[in-house]
């Protein structure tokens, strides 16, 4: 098979399979357009299995590009334009791809990262791309083997370093399940993710999922805030909106909910992060229509689980097979095997976390879950430093390490904690021992350091205390902070 001939198999020609601002493209516009990038990417010498890095914002020209290097049989990887210099260093000098397909504006960052690293990719500049593409000729798509790479997906993973996970062909047989069996989705739906296409959640289940069904997938460039997914509701009008917990909790605060249902949105869905119940339930007051709350992984694609009601149970979506991983079910939580034609095929290099991960075509996430009678699953997080936050992870360690190297001396000690605000939303608390005599310059350290943070790493607390809760070791004892400081932090 080729994935991305099977996802463009579906729509009719003269439907409408992308919009993006202004632009529109049928599927038999789209169809045609993969070709000839597969096309062009042959004649720059792609051959099969080699990597096409893709980074640069979403667009239509993002979607032609990498479908294209799947359909020419190589492997795309769609990369967060944003990507900090240390992220972007590792997936540069580790994927050993044979391409990155950028913008200009990305060049000379590029060029310089690459300038020390053998063999680097090729640069190929968006706008030379798309210029030069009319005149290739669309060429058949590459025939593999099922369990071929198709994709990769860059996950932080447990180690919070860039970590590919590797998906096969048969990654999109079960694109369009959760969209058809649990929402009724179909050809006359609109779709939209508020996420980015780098992300798991996004790629699956807006594109993967609309242009399996022949739906019109809406896409933006920009980065989503609450009151830019109430516009492009009201621009494109979606029929059905993926988005994130800390989003729907910000359109609740801002009163754009209301907004959503007049530009004719009809169905939400949430994951990334677990949606808390009150959340769910002032959405549902706000718009007449529950979130149906989701849990999928970069491992999975697309959302393996679900719940359509107010019990915050899981229910297994279309497909998949799980038990548990001890085998045996003593009311603790711990982790599940999960079956399914979306599981991945292991990670890129990682050889001790794939043999964790990874067993017989299975996957076990590094969540804990707990069995109920009903055939359900209860989530119970991560027992790690790992917080899911804005459904990405972030490791608390490395908010310390960043904050730590901010203040050049001027603070004794400092930890962060995860805590869950009035929301029910995961945060990070941050606790300072500032250095005797360097209190106000302390201050102004951390302040710019939480500043130069990505926003979903910055504290949304922070604590100045005379000393840390240490073992008689030296070691940290965050549950005693948590546990000191933290029992009305929302």
């Amino acid at each position: 098979m080729n994935a991305a001939d099977y996802l463009l198999d579906t729509g009719q020609a003269g439907a409408t399979a992308l919009e993006c601002g202004a632009e529109r493209m049928s599927y038999g516009e789209l169809r045609a357009a993969v070709g000839r990038a597969a096309g062009a990417w042959r004649v720059r010498g792609l051959r099969q299995g080699e990597r096409v890095l893709v980074f640069a914002p979403d667009g239509i020209a993002w979607v032609i590009a990498y479908l294209g290097a799947i359909w020419a049989g190589g492997v795309a990887v769609g990369l967060n334009s944003r990507l900090f210099e240390r992220e972007l260093s590792v997936v540069l000098s580790e994927s050993d791809a044979r391409f990155i397909w950028c913008n200009e504006s990305s060049r000379a960052l590029l060029e310089r990262l690459l300038a020390g690293i053998p063999n680097p990719p090729q640069l190929v500049i968006d706008a030379e791309w798309s210029a030069g593409l009319s005149k290739f000729d669309p060429v058949p798509a590459a025939e593999l083997p099922d369990d071929a790479p198709a994709i990769w997906i860059y996950t932080s993973g447990t180690t919070g370093l860039p970590k590919a996970v590797i998906h096969a062909q048969r990654t999109f047989i079960a694109s369009a399940d959760f969209a058809r069996a649990i929402l009724g989705l179909s050809a006359q739906d609109r779709i939209y993710a508020s996420s980015k296409m780098f992300f798991a959640y996004a790629l699956g289940n807006s594109l993967l999922a609309g242009l399996r069904l022949g739906a019109t997938v809406i896409v933006d460039p920009e980065w989503p805030t609450a009151e830019r997914v109430a516009e492009i509701a009201e621009r494109h009008h979606p029929t059905t909106l993926f988005s994130v917990p800390t989003l729907y909790l910000k359109m609740l605060q801002l009163g754009v909910a209301p907004r959503l249902v007049a530009a004719g949105v009809r169905h939400y869905v949430s994951a990334g992060e677990t949606l808390p119940a009150a959340v769910r339930r002032a959405w549902q007051d706000s718009t007449g229509v529950a979130p149906v709350s989701g849990y999928g992984a970069s491992e999975t694609v697309v959302l393996v689980f679900y719940c359509g009601d107010d019990s915050m149970r899981l229910k297994p979506s279309p497909r998949l097979e799980f038990s548990l991983r001890d085998g045996v079910d003593d009311g603790a939580p711990q982790r599940l095997w999960l079956q399914h034609p979306s599981v991945a095929l292991g990670y890129w290099r990682r050889p001790e976390a794939e043999r964790d991960s990874f067993s017989d075509g299975r996957f076990s996430p590094g969540d804990l879950f707990r069995l109920c009678d009903d055939g359900y699953v209860e989530f119970c997080g991560r027992d790690d430093d790992m917080l899911k936050i804005s459904g990405q992870w972030v490791s608390i360690l490395q908010v310390e390490q960043a904050l730590l190297g901010a203040c050049s001396g001027s603070v004794e000690g400092l930890a962060a904690v995860g805590f869950d605000n009035a929301e029910g939303l995961s945060s990070i608390a941050l606790f300072v021992v500032a250095a005797k005599g360097q209190e106000s310059l302390a201050r102004e350290r951390i302040d710019a350091g939480i500043e130069a943070l990505p926003k979903l790493k910055r504290p949304r607390l922070v604590k100045w205390v005379k000393e840390l809760p240490l073992t008689a070791t030296g070691k940290l004892q965050r549950r005693k902070l948590k546990e000191t400081y933290l029992a009305s932090a929302a």
